[in-house]
């Protein structure tokens, strides 16, 4: 964990109505590019909403707007039910990490945060708290030039945490981390939803948000495409499929494509086969004297449930290297990483 401990022990957040986001019909363009379209969302209090999509999705621009750093051309964003510029005291109301870089190298990590604090009449004890809630205690007068990329993404979290605020926007929060910090951050982030915080979290690993998220909402070029409970949505990708492990995967998949089920070769030992109940699977691999050492309902990942849904809305998709001018090095004339 980068070298250091975290603690985890807070004290409860207001809960109900100041601890929402509602995004409604927010659009956004940017010249020729529109960025967001008519996305309508609201995050909860009580729970860690995934924020997910494909790059140029429009997720950033989102999480902007909310913040107050970008302006909607059409919509609305509002915290608490205010708009973020409506706040007399935004750092109590909201905290948020978008960029782990936007600290000034030569300023040590806790006086980031007295400055920050003294903006808001908050007490100097309260820097030393949230240093030490995140693990940067020990390394808080050292300069923020000299962190690492996961010690930055401490000191990003805990100026959020600094004004104890109900509602909470993480973008990519495990960037930098060590497999331990991601163990924290993981348990931590479900501690502060567990407080009644309304806590939204965008994130390319699905892995981590599989184990972290109450509820996705999954946006493709500036549009919702799923707002879901994880649960659910793991439960709908999952289908009818069952799962089958056996050595004579050639005669498996014959005798069970015979019968009208799609089946797709997922390992070495292991089909995926769908339309078919397992215990059919069963009767029908025993009835051809076929050997198997499992038959199991598939339960979808996160990631598989996330591809499924994204697979037409992705706008900066790669192709296989065939050794021509689309290799590694070639140029990029789709200008990916913009928005």
């Amino acid at each position: 964990m980068d070298g250091i401990t975290a603690t985890t022990d807070r004290g409860a957040a207001p809960v109900g109505h100041a601890a929402t986001i509602e995004v409604r019909g927010l659009r956004k363009r940017y010249g020729p590019v529109t960025a967001v379209d008519g996305l309508s969302f609201t995050v909860t209090p009580g729970q860690v909403t995934g924020f997910v999509g494909p790059n140029g999705a429009g997720k950033s621009t989102t999480m902007r707007i909310v913040l107050g750093l970008d302006s909607a051309d059409e919509g609305t964003a509002l915290i608490g039910g205010r708009p973020y510029h409506a706040l007399r005291t935004p750092l109590l109301a909201v905290g948020s990490l978008l960029d782990a870089a936007a600290v000034h190298p030569s300023r040590r990590g806790r006086d980031h945060l007295l400055w920050m604090a003294h903006s808001h009449g908050l007490p100097v004890r309260r820097v030393d708290e949230v240093l030490d809630l995140v693990g940067l205690g020990q390394a808080a007068r050292r300069r923020a030039g000299g962190y690492s990329l996961g010690m930055r993404q401490r000191l990003g979290i805990a100026a959020a945490l600094l004004g104890d605020p109900p509602v909470l926007l993480f973008d990519e929060p495990v960037n930098g981390l060590d497999p331990e910090g991601i163990r924290w951050i993981r348990g931590f982030l479900k501690g502060l939803a567990a407080e009644g915080r309304a806590v939204l979290v965008s994130s390319h690993l699905m892995s981590e948000l599989e184990d972290t998220a109450d509820h996705l909402v999954v946006v493709g070029r500036g549009r919702v495409i799923a707002d879901t409970s994880v649960r659910e949505l793991l439960a709908a990708a999952s289908g009818d499929r069952v799962e089958v492990r056996t050595d004579e995967r050639a005669a498996a998949m014959t005798v069970l494509a015979g019968a009208g089920a799609s089946v797709a070769a997922t390992g070495r030992d292991t089909l995926t086969v769908s339309h078919l109940a397992a215990g059919r699977v069963v009767e029908l691999l025993g009835g051809a004297g076929v050997g198997f050492s499992g038959v199991a309902a598939h339960r979808a990942t996160l990631e598989e449930a996330y591809m499924e849904l994204t697979r037409d809305e992705v706008e900066f998709a790669g192709g296989q290297a065939s050794g021509g001018s689309s290799g590694p090095g070639a140029p990029n004339p789709s200008g990916e990483g913009t928005r």
